[in-house]
Protein backbone atom coordinates (compact mmCIF):
# COMPACT_ATOMS: atom_id res chain seq x y z
CA UNK A 1 0.00 0.00 0.00
CA UNK A 2 1.25 3.60 -0.62
CA UNK A 3 -0.21 6.95 -0.58
CA UNK A 4 2.59 9.82 -2.05
CA UNK A 5 2.00 13.68 -2.17
CA UNK A 6 3.85 15.31 -4.85
CA UNK A 7 4.03 17.58 -7.81
CA UNK A 8 3.86 16.15 -11.07
CA UNK A 9 6.20 19.05 -12.40
CA UNK A 10 8.01 20.92 -9.70
CA UNK A 11 8.00 24.27 -9.17
CA UNK A 12 7.04 27.19 -7.53
CA UNK A 13 3.15 27.61 -8.13
CA UNK A 14 2.44 24.23 -9.83
CA UNK A 15 -0.14 21.96 -8.04
CA UNK A 16 0.24 18.96 -5.66
CA UNK A 17 -1.29 15.47 -6.09
CA UNK A 18 -2.46 12.55 -4.03
CA UNK A 19 -1.16 8.99 -5.64
CA UNK A 20 -2.73 5.94 -4.48
CA UNK A 21 -1.25 2.42 -5.27
CA UNK A 22 -2.94 -0.17 -3.45
CA UNK A 23 -3.11 -3.80 -4.24
CA UNK A 24 -2.18 -3.44 -8.09
CA UNK A 25 -4.75 -0.71 -8.15
CA UNK A 26 -3.93 2.84 -8.55
CA UNK A 27 -5.67 6.30 -8.51
CA UNK A 28 -4.40 9.89 -8.75
CA UNK A 29 -5.80 12.99 -7.40
CA UNK A 30 -5.09 16.77 -7.96
CA UNK A 31 -5.68 18.53 -4.93
CA UNK A 32 -4.29 21.97 -4.81
CA UNK A 33 -1.55 23.18 -2.48
CA UNK A 34 0.88 20.57 -0.63
CA UNK A 35 -0.84 21.28 2.93
CA UNK A 36 -4.41 20.12 1.50
CA UNK A 37 -2.92 17.50 -0.12
CA UNK A 38 -1.33 16.18 2.63
CA UNK A 39 -4.61 16.27 4.47
CA UNK A 40 -6.42 14.49 1.95
CA UNK A 41 -3.41 12.16 1.74
CA UNK A 42 -3.67 11.35 5.17
CA UNK A 43 -7.62 10.88 5.18
CA UNK A 44 -6.71 8.62 2.37
CA UNK A 45 -4.43 6.39 4.36
CA UNK A 46 -6.33 6.08 7.40
CA UNK A 47 -9.89 4.86 5.25
CA UNK A 48 -7.27 2.07 3.53
CA UNK A 49 -6.15 0.96 7.23
CA UNK A 50 -9.55 0.30 7.95
CA UNK A 51 -11.07 -1.10 4.33
CA UNK A 52 -13.59 1.96 4.21
CA UNK A 53 -11.53 3.21 0.89
CA UNK A 54 -13.05 0.56 -1.85
CA UNK A 55 -10.51 0.94 -5.51
CA UNK A 56 -11.88 -2.52 -7.12
CA UNK A 57 -13.78 0.01 -9.54
CA UNK A 58 -10.25 1.77 -10.20
CA UNK A 59 -8.16 1.03 -13.19
CA UNK A 60 -5.63 -1.50 -12.68
CA UNK A 61 -1.72 0.14 -14.21
CA UNK A 62 -1.27 -1.27 -17.36
CA UNK A 63 1.17 -3.12 -18.50
CA UNK A 64 4.23 -1.72 -20.12
CA UNK A 65 3.88 -3.91 -23.63
CA UNK A 66 0.51 -2.79 -23.65
CA UNK A 67 0.67 1.04 -22.57
CA UNK A 68 3.88 1.24 -25.50
CA UNK A 69 1.86 -0.49 -28.30
CA UNK A 70 -0.87 2.03 -27.82
CA UNK A 71 1.50 4.72 -27.38
CA UNK A 72 3.37 3.60 -30.89
CA UNK A 73 0.23 3.16 -32.63
CA UNK A 74 -1.42 6.73 -31.43
CA UNK A 75 0.63 9.37 -30.57
CA UNK A 76 3.80 8.41 -32.40
CA UNK A 77 2.35 7.02 -35.62
CA UNK A 78 0.50 10.53 -35.95
CA UNK A 79 2.77 13.14 -33.83
CA UNK A 80 6.07 11.92 -35.08
CA UNK A 81 8.17 11.73 -38.16
CA UNK A 82 8.13 8.34 -40.22
CA UNK A 83 11.33 7.78 -39.67
CA UNK A 84 11.20 9.00 -35.99
CA UNK A 85 8.13 6.35 -35.84
CA UNK A 86 9.72 3.45 -37.95
CA UNK A 87 12.75 4.26 -35.21
CA UNK A 88 10.73 3.62 -32.25
CA UNK A 89 8.82 0.67 -33.68
CA UNK A 90 12.28 -0.83 -34.15
CA UNK A 91 13.26 0.45 -30.26
CA UNK A 92 10.26 -1.14 -29.04
CA UNK A 93 10.62 -4.64 -30.91
CA UNK A 94 13.85 -5.22 -30.37
CA UNK A 95 14.71 -3.48 -26.84
CA UNK A 96 12.36 -2.03 -24.94
CA UNK A 97 9.45 -4.67 -24.73
CA UNK A 98 11.62 -8.04 -24.17
CA UNK A 99 12.95 -5.61 -21.19
CA UNK A 100 10.14 -4.38 -19.79
CA UNK A 101 7.04 -5.75 -21.58
CA UNK A 102 5.68 -7.57 -18.52
CA UNK A 103 6.33 -5.58 -16.02
CA UNK A 104 3.74 -3.17 -14.68
CA UNK A 105 4.15 0.76 -16.08
CA UNK A 106 4.38 2.02 -12.47
CA UNK A 107 6.52 -0.38 -11.44
CA UNK A 108 9.48 0.39 -13.44
CA UNK A 109 11.55 2.59 -11.91
CA UNK A 110 15.08 4.08 -12.68
CA UNK A 111 17.27 1.74 -11.29
CA UNK A 112 15.26 -1.03 -14.08
CA UNK A 113 15.88 1.88 -16.48
CA UNK A 114 19.89 2.08 -15.78
CA UNK A 115 19.94 -1.49 -15.35
CA UNK A 116 18.39 -1.42 -19.42
CA UNK A 117 21.13 0.73 -20.73
CA UNK A 118 24.48 -0.89 -18.91
CA UNK A 119 23.14 -4.44 -20.30
CA UNK A 120 22.77 -2.82 -23.96
CA UNK A 121 25.87 -1.02 -23.81
CA UNK A 122 27.93 -4.72 -22.51
CA UNK A 123 26.09 -6.57 -25.52
CA UNK A 124 27.74 -4.25 -27.64
CA UNK A 125 25.19 -2.19 -28.94
CA UNK A 126 26.35 1.19 -30.50
CA UNK A 127 26.16 3.98 -27.86
CA UNK A 128 23.79 5.73 -30.45
CA UNK A 129 21.28 2.87 -30.49
CA UNK A 130 20.93 2.39 -26.84
CA UNK A 131 20.75 6.11 -26.46
CA UNK A 132 17.57 6.38 -29.13
CA UNK A 133 15.91 3.32 -27.03
CA UNK A 134 16.33 5.59 -24.26
CA UNK A 135 15.20 8.45 -25.53
CA UNK A 136 11.83 6.14 -26.71
CA UNK A 137 11.55 5.32 -23.43
CA UNK A 138 11.53 8.41 -22.32
CA UNK A 139 8.76 9.48 -24.88
CA UNK A 140 6.61 7.05 -23.40
CA UNK A 141 6.70 7.76 -20.01
CA UNK A 142 6.45 11.43 -20.62
CA UNK A 143 2.84 10.71 -22.23
CA UNK A 144 2.30 8.10 -19.55
CA UNK A 145 2.22 10.80 -16.96
CA UNK A 146 0.28 13.64 -19.58
CA UNK A 147 -2.46 10.43 -19.06
CA UNK A 148 -2.12 10.68 -15.10
CA UNK A 149 -0.99 6.90 -14.95
CA UNK A 150 2.25 8.08 -13.04
CA UNK A 151 3.87 10.89 -11.26
CA UNK A 152 7.42 10.33 -12.21
CA UNK A 153 9.54 9.32 -15.56
CA UNK A 154 12.30 7.27 -14.47
CA UNK A 155 13.95 7.66 -17.90
CA UNK A 156 14.51 11.20 -17.61
CA UNK A 157 18.09 12.54 -17.06
CA UNK A 158 19.72 9.48 -17.62
CA UNK A 159 21.46 10.17 -20.80
CA UNK A 160 24.91 10.37 -19.22
CA UNK A 161 24.48 6.38 -18.68
CA UNK A 162 24.70 5.87 -22.67
CA UNK A 163 28.46 6.70 -22.71
CA UNK A 164 28.32 8.78 -26.08
CA UNK A 165 31.16 8.66 -27.43
CA UNK A 166 32.97 11.41 -28.64
CA UNK A 167 31.03 12.21 -32.41
CA UNK A 168 34.89 12.83 -33.89
CA UNK A 169 35.22 9.19 -33.71
CA UNK A 170 32.22 8.83 -36.63
CA UNK A 171 33.86 11.05 -38.87
CA UNK A 172 35.53 9.48 -41.76
CA UNK A 173 36.48 11.95 -44.68
CA UNK A 174 38.20 11.77 -48.07
CA UNK A 175 41.08 13.55 -48.56
CA UNK A 176 40.95 15.53 -51.80
CA UNK A 177 42.48 13.80 -54.16
CA UNK A 178 41.30 10.37 -52.64
CA UNK A 179 37.90 12.57 -53.49
CA UNK A 180 38.81 13.02 -56.88
CA UNK A 181 39.63 9.57 -57.51
CA UNK A 182 36.39 8.44 -56.32
CA UNK A 183 34.82 11.02 -58.94
CA UNK A 184 36.71 10.19 -61.87
CA UNK A 185 36.05 6.48 -60.96
CA UNK A 186 32.12 7.29 -61.01
CA UNK A 187 32.17 9.30 -63.80
CA UNK A 188 33.75 6.45 -65.63
CA UNK A 189 32.26 3.29 -64.40
CA UNK A 190 28.56 5.10 -62.86
CA UNK A 191 27.86 8.01 -65.12
CA UNK A 192 24.36 7.93 -63.84
CA UNK A 193 25.49 8.22 -60.57
CA UNK A 194 28.00 10.69 -61.15
CA UNK A 195 26.04 13.79 -60.79
CA UNK A 196 24.70 12.71 -57.38
CA UNK A 197 27.64 11.88 -55.68
CA UNK A 198 29.59 15.68 -57.07
CA UNK A 199 26.27 17.00 -55.50
CA UNK A 200 27.09 15.38 -52.02
CA UNK A 201 30.54 16.34 -52.52
CA UNK A 202 29.84 20.29 -53.10
CA UNK A 203 27.02 20.89 -50.83
CA UNK A 204 27.15 18.40 -47.86
CA UNK A 205 23.18 17.11 -48.60
CA UNK A 206 22.02 13.99 -46.75
CA UNK A 207 21.16 11.14 -49.10
CA UNK A 208 17.74 11.21 -48.62
CA UNK A 209 17.97 15.00 -49.51
CA UNK A 210 19.28 14.22 -52.70
CA UNK A 211 17.03 11.72 -53.16
CA UNK A 212 14.73 13.72 -52.84
CA UNK A 213 15.85 16.78 -54.86
CA UNK A 214 13.63 18.04 -57.04
CA UNK A 215 14.80 20.59 -60.10
CA UNK A 216 12.14 23.09 -58.75
CA UNK A 217 14.86 23.11 -56.04
CA UNK A 218 17.45 24.25 -58.07
CA UNK A 219 18.26 27.44 -58.97
CA UNK A 220 20.64 28.23 -61.70
CA UNK A 221 21.20 31.94 -62.03
CA UNK A 222 21.94 31.85 -58.18
CA UNK A 223 23.68 28.85 -57.83
CA UNK A 224 22.03 27.63 -55.02
CA UNK A 225 19.88 25.18 -53.82
CA UNK A 226 17.02 25.51 -51.44
CA UNK A 227 16.90 21.87 -49.72
CA UNK A 228 12.91 21.44 -48.82
CA UNK A 229 12.04 17.72 -48.40
CA UNK A 230 14.32 14.46 -47.47
CA UNK A 231 12.93 10.69 -49.19
CA UNK A 232 13.26 8.34 -45.86
CA UNK A 233 12.19 4.88 -46.32
CA UNK A 234 10.00 5.69 -49.50
CA UNK A 235 8.35 8.68 -47.54
CA UNK A 236 8.35 12.17 -48.26
CA UNK A 237 9.49 14.31 -45.10
CA UNK A 238 11.03 17.54 -44.34
CA UNK A 239 14.87 17.95 -43.77
CA UNK A 240 16.30 16.75 -40.49
CA UNK A 241 15.70 19.83 -38.03
CA UNK A 242 12.18 20.15 -39.91
CA UNK A 243 13.73 23.41 -41.40
CA UNK A 244 14.34 24.11 -45.22
CA UNK A 245 17.98 25.92 -45.77
CA UNK A 246 19.50 27.06 -48.85
CA UNK A 247 22.76 25.57 -49.96
CA UNK A 248 25.83 27.43 -52.88
CA UNK A 249 26.94 25.16 -55.54
CA UNK A 250 30.44 25.10 -57.38
CA UNK A 251 30.79 26.39 -61.00
CA UNK A 252 31.35 22.82 -61.59
CA UNK A 253 27.99 21.25 -59.67
CA UNK A 254 26.31 24.16 -61.60
CA UNK A 255 27.50 23.35 -65.14
CA UNK A 256 27.05 19.61 -64.43
CA UNK A 257 23.20 20.04 -63.16
CA UNK A 258 22.67 21.88 -66.34
CA UNK A 259 24.06 19.16 -68.59
CA UNK A 260 21.64 16.26 -66.89
CA UNK A 261 18.96 18.84 -66.92
CA UNK A 262 19.12 18.54 -70.90
CA UNK A 263 19.80 14.44 -70.92
CA UNK A 264 16.90 14.10 -68.95
CA UNK A 265 14.60 16.29 -71.30
CA UNK A 266 16.52 13.94 -74.26
CA UNK A 267 15.50 10.72 -71.88
CA UNK A 268 11.95 11.61 -71.70
CA UNK A 269 11.72 12.54 -74.98
CA UNK A 270 13.02 8.69 -76.53
CA UNK A 271 11.44 6.97 -73.67
CA UNK A 272 8.08 8.69 -74.40
CA UNK A 273 7.10 10.35 -70.92
CA UNK A 274 4.72 13.10 -70.97
CA UNK A 275 7.44 15.48 -68.71
CA UNK A 276 10.38 15.06 -67.17
CA UNK A 277 10.65 13.36 -63.79
CA UNK A 278 10.72 16.59 -61.47
CA UNK A 279 13.06 14.21 -58.90
CA UNK A 280 17.08 15.66 -60.30
CA UNK A 281 18.33 12.21 -59.69
CA UNK A 282 16.17 9.07 -60.26
CA UNK A 283 16.15 5.72 -61.84
CA UNK A 284 15.78 4.87 -65.31
CA UNK A 285 12.21 4.58 -65.47
CA UNK A 286 11.65 7.91 -63.21
CA UNK A 287 10.90 7.04 -60.06
CA UNK A 288 12.73 7.82 -56.58
CA UNK A 289 16.03 6.07 -55.97
CA UNK A 290 16.51 3.33 -53.36
CA UNK A 291 18.89 4.05 -51.02
CA UNK A 292 20.17 0.18 -49.93
CA UNK A 293 20.71 -0.33 -54.10
CA UNK A 294 22.59 2.76 -54.23
CA UNK A 295 25.03 1.99 -51.68
CA UNK A 296 25.47 -1.67 -52.58
CA UNK A 297 25.37 -1.26 -56.25
CA UNK A 298 26.78 2.23 -56.89
CA UNK A 299 28.72 4.05 -53.77
CA UNK A 300 30.62 1.08 -52.19
CA UNK A 301 31.73 -0.33 -56.04
CA UNK A 302 32.89 3.29 -57.02
CA UNK A 303 35.01 3.18 -53.89
CA UNK A 304 36.80 -0.03 -55.29
CA UNK A 305 36.78 1.09 -58.58
CA UNK A 306 39.18 4.11 -57.26
CA UNK A 307 41.13 1.81 -54.88
CA UNK A 308 39.97 3.62 -51.53
CA UNK A 309 38.93 2.01 -48.23
CA UNK A 310 34.94 1.68 -47.63
CA UNK A 311 33.27 4.66 -45.53
CA UNK A 312 29.47 5.13 -45.54
CA UNK A 313 27.79 7.47 -47.92
CA UNK A 314 27.36 9.96 -44.48
CA UNK A 315 31.13 10.45 -45.25
CA UNK A 316 30.71 12.78 -48.05
CA UNK A 317 28.78 14.94 -45.92
CA UNK A 318 31.60 15.16 -43.56
CA UNK A 319 34.10 15.23 -46.63
CA UNK A 320 32.36 18.38 -47.52
CA UNK A 321 32.88 20.01 -44.39
CA UNK A 322 36.43 18.95 -43.74
CA UNK A 323 37.45 20.28 -47.26
CA UNK A 324 35.67 23.43 -46.75
CA UNK A 325 37.54 23.91 -43.20
CA UNK A 326 40.17 22.99 -44.62
CA UNK A 327 40.21 25.94 -46.81
CA UNK A 328 39.91 27.94 -43.81
CA UNK A 329 35.86 29.04 -44.40
CA UNK A 330 34.29 29.58 -41.56
CA UNK A 331 32.65 26.98 -39.07
CA UNK A 332 30.13 29.58 -39.46
CA UNK A 333 29.49 28.87 -42.93
CA UNK A 334 30.08 25.31 -42.67
CA UNK A 335 27.11 25.13 -40.17
CA UNK A 336 24.88 27.17 -42.42
CA UNK A 337 25.91 24.52 -45.40
CA UNK A 338 25.45 21.61 -43.40
CA UNK A 339 21.51 23.11 -41.95
CA UNK A 340 22.98 21.97 -37.91
CA UNK A 341 20.84 23.81 -35.60
CA UNK A 342 24.22 25.08 -33.63
CA UNK A 343 27.10 26.03 -34.53
CA UNK A 344 28.20 23.89 -31.17
CA UNK A 345 27.45 20.11 -33.33
CA UNK A 346 29.49 21.72 -35.66
CA UNK A 347 32.90 22.68 -33.48
CA UNK A 348 32.32 19.20 -31.93
CA UNK A 349 32.23 17.20 -34.56
CA UNK A 350 34.44 19.04 -37.25
CA UNK A 351 36.40 21.38 -34.31
CA UNK A 352 39.70 18.99 -34.73
CA UNK A 353 39.48 19.62 -38.49
CA UNK A 354 39.80 23.35 -38.28
CA UNK A 355 43.37 24.23 -38.95
CA UNK A 356 45.57 24.87 -35.83
CA UNK A 357 45.52 28.74 -34.74
CA UNK A 358 49.34 30.88 -35.11
CA UNK A 359 51.73 29.90 -32.97
CA UNK A 360 53.68 32.77 -32.58
CA UNK A 361 49.94 34.55 -31.34
CA UNK A 362 50.47 33.56 -28.06
CA UNK A 363 54.11 35.57 -28.30
CA UNK A 364 52.11 38.79 -28.50
CA UNK A 365 50.53 37.96 -25.26
CA UNK A 366 54.78 38.45 -23.46
CA UNK A 367 55.54 41.05 -21.62
CA UNK A 368 58.15 42.49 -23.75
CA UNK A 369 60.13 44.28 -21.19
CA UNK A 370 61.30 41.44 -19.44
CA UNK A 371 61.28 39.19 -21.69
CA UNK A 372 63.92 38.80 -24.63
CA UNK A 373 62.31 39.18 -27.95
CA UNK A 374 61.84 35.92 -29.75
CA UNK A 375 63.93 34.62 -32.67
CA UNK A 376 63.26 35.13 -35.90
CA UNK A 377 61.14 32.63 -38.12
CA UNK A 378 62.66 30.25 -40.93
CA UNK A 379 62.55 31.30 -43.97
CA UNK A 380 60.73 28.82 -44.79
CA UNK A 381 57.96 29.50 -41.94
CA UNK A 382 57.43 33.01 -42.55
CA UNK A 383 54.62 32.39 -45.52
CA UNK A 384 53.00 29.51 -43.47
CA UNK A 385 53.02 31.64 -40.52
CA UNK A 386 50.97 34.59 -41.90
CA UNK A 387 48.60 32.22 -43.49
CA UNK A 388 47.42 29.85 -40.92
CA UNK A 389 45.06 32.27 -39.25
CA UNK A 390 42.27 30.24 -37.34
CA UNK A 391 38.75 30.40 -39.07
CA UNK A 392 37.38 30.64 -35.58
CA UNK A 393 38.63 34.52 -35.89
CA UNK A 394 36.69 35.33 -38.57
CA UNK A 395 33.51 33.87 -35.96
CA UNK A 396 34.21 36.15 -33.44
CA UNK A 397 35.70 38.73 -35.31
CA UNK A 398 32.17 38.39 -37.27
CA UNK A 399 34.05 38.90 -40.56
CA UNK A 400 32.59 37.84 -44.05
CA UNK A 401 33.18 34.87 -46.15
CA UNK A 402 32.54 33.80 -49.55
CA UNK A 403 31.44 30.71 -50.97
CA UNK A 404 34.38 28.09 -51.34
CA UNK A 405 34.30 26.82 -54.98
CA UNK A 406 37.13 24.08 -54.91
CA UNK A 407 37.58 22.04 -57.70
CA UNK A 408 39.09 18.09 -57.77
Amino acid sequence: MGVTVRQKQPGKGKPWWVFINHNGRRKSKRIGDRKAAEQVASAIRQKLNVGELDLESEEKSPLFRDYATEWLNTHAETACKYSTYKSYQTCLGKHLIPFFGDRVLEDIHRRDVKKFIYGKLAEGLASSTVNNARLCLSAIYTAAIEDELIAVNPAARTGRFTKRKDRRQDVNPLAREEAKKFLDAARVHYPRHYPLFLCALRTGMRMGELIGLKWGDIDFNGQFIEVRQSIVRSRVTSPKNHKTRRVDMSNQLTETLRILRVERKKEALKKGWKEVPELVFCTEAGEHLDTDNLRKRAFHKCLEKAGLRRIRFHDLRHTYASLLLAEKESPAYVQQQLGHASIQLTVDTYGHLVPGSNRSAVDKLDDVSTHPAAPPAHPENKKGLASSANPLISLVAGRGFEPLTFGL
